[in-house]
């Protein structure tokens, strides 16, 4: 009897399911290593069948066309194989899709669901919170070469006074003022200690992020570089900056952009490089994908064979000519003799765009140590000793000679102790740690940084 009643209930949930409407916004939140990711996903039904686009509202990104939408049996299942995603889930009877989404080869859960979802509540104890104990002002900027407007917080001591300033030039990716990544605002975090300290920050939202006007992603560190210059030029105009005591701190990316403002101008008087890297771009991303995927627990074998693929494109983009209109159709044909069958044409093509974006062929051609050994002005270096996106060592030891051999007389480069990339206190230095560390910005690194900038402007 007890079967029979079973077998009556399934039926019935049967029929429930295939009752209920699949069209319209469903969210979740993608549980991957190291922290949550919001995605929605909009489908709309036609005489045609189903239609969907996704969105990543913590990315910036909306409206991205899936090219397979299909539900059937309970069962939904979207594809876009441009960006290698696939998700398949079924529709239970509290109407949510329990599923799969899986991006290039990695799998995790992911449910939907019509109704709005929070996030899990982060701690980050070192977050400043409001009424803050100094001023703080929103402001607008212009690159008058790029014709865009960037949009910022300038921080002061107090709002009367002469201060000495410092600009924070974030890392790659389209970043707000706060270089906000994974829960963490490392740049909130670390304008509030150096305010405090009595040194004024002006930190911005990159060209086409949050408030800051212009187009993200055309541009390449060149480009950034004109933002930080205009940046400059602004704080010249405010009767609360010491004119002759402005500094950057560029951090990953930002510590490339920071010796290449500095190189062209008498404004600016000294720099930090936080992670910034010594290596040209090529370089420094082979060492970075062979120290992730090797804490990873990769097989030394399989490391070597991406090492021998990937190098064989960027060299081929390396020695590419300025806006060579067959890049992406050589690194296609490329990618498709070392890859054989391991993947197809879509996914081929798409990895042929990502590599030859005009950010990342810039960044891969890109020397650092050109810009540096023209760098006159006092330089601090700081990475972690765990970071594996730009490796200590190497990186530290590239800058140091470059300066010198520019005879740059007034340098420092330091490894802290158990910092990663983030200069988070860490177990692995794993990109994977990031969100789940509650440290936002390790105090020995926030001392050391405020101590050496007190220090040259006396």
């Amino acid at each position: 009897m007890k079967k029979a009643v079973f077998f009556l209930m399934t039926i019935l949930l049967s029929f429930t399911m295939f009752g209920q409407e699949i069209t319209g916004q469903w969210n979740g939140f993608l549980k991957v290593p190291g922290g949550q990711l919001a995605l929605v996903f909009n489908i709309s039904k036609s005489e045609n069948g189903y239609s969907a686009t996704m969105d990543s509202p913590d990315q910036g990104a909306k409206g991205i066309p899936v090219t397979t939408t299909k539900f059937e049996n309970a069962t939904l299942k979207l594809e876009i194989p441009s960006a290698r995603i696939v998700f398949e889930g079924e529709l239970n009877q509290y109407n949510v899709i329990v599923g799969t989404f899986t991006q290039s080869g990695q799998s995790f859960p992911l449910n939907l669901s019509k109704e709005k979802l929070e996030k899990e509540i982060l701690k980050r104890p070192q977050e400043p919170q409001k009424p803050y104990s100094y001023y703080t002002e929103d402001v607008t900027f212009e690159n008058k070469t790029d014709k865009n407007v960037l949009a910022g917080t300038l921080s002061l001591p107090s709002k009367e006074g002469k201060f000495p300033v410092v600009i924070l030039i974030s890392g790659s990716g389209p970043q707000n003022r706060d270089e906000e990544i994974l829960g963490h605002k490392p740049f909130l975090v670390l304008a509030d200690y150096l305010t405090k300290k009595g040194i004024a920050v002006l930190r911005f939202d990159d060209r086409g992020t949050a408030k800051s006007t212009g187009e993200y992603k055309m541009a390449t560190t060149l480009d950034f570089a004109n933002d930080v210059r205009a940046g400059v030029a602004y704080l010249q105009t405010r009767k609360e900056i010491d004119k002759n005591k402005i500094g950057l701190i560029g951090h990953s990316e930002g510590g490339i952009i920071a010796p290449i403002v500095a190189q062209n101008s008498k404004d600016v008087k000294f720099i930090i490089l936080l992670a910034g890297p010594g290596l040209r771009g090529d370089q420094l991303m082979l060492l970075q994908k062979e120290m992730i995927e090797r804490q990873k627990g990769i097989s030394e074998n399989e490391i070597k064979k991406g090492q021998e693929i990937f190098k064989g494109a960027y060299d081929i983009i390396v020695a590419s000519s300025a806006n060579d209109e067959n890049l992406k159709s050589k690194a296609f044909g490329y990618l498709k003799s070392k890859l054989g069958d391991s993947a197809n044409d879509t996914q081929i093509s798409a990895l042929s765009s990502q590599i030859t974006s005009p950010w990342l062929v810039s960044f891969l051609k890109l020397d650092p140590t050109i810009a540096l050994e023209k760098v006159k002005c006092p330089v601090l270096a700081l990475n972690g000793e765990k970071d594996l996106q730009v490796p200590a060592d190497v990186n530290l030891e590239a800058i140091k000679a470059a300066l010198t051999k520019g005879g740059n007389k007034n340098v420092t480069t330091k490894k802290l102790s158990n910092l990663n990339h983030l200069f988070q206190e860490s177990k692995t230095g794993s990109p994977d740690e990031y969100a789940t560390i509650e440290q936002t910005f390790s105090p020995v690194a926030l001392e050391e940084i405020s101590k050496w900038i007190l220090v040259q402007v006396k």
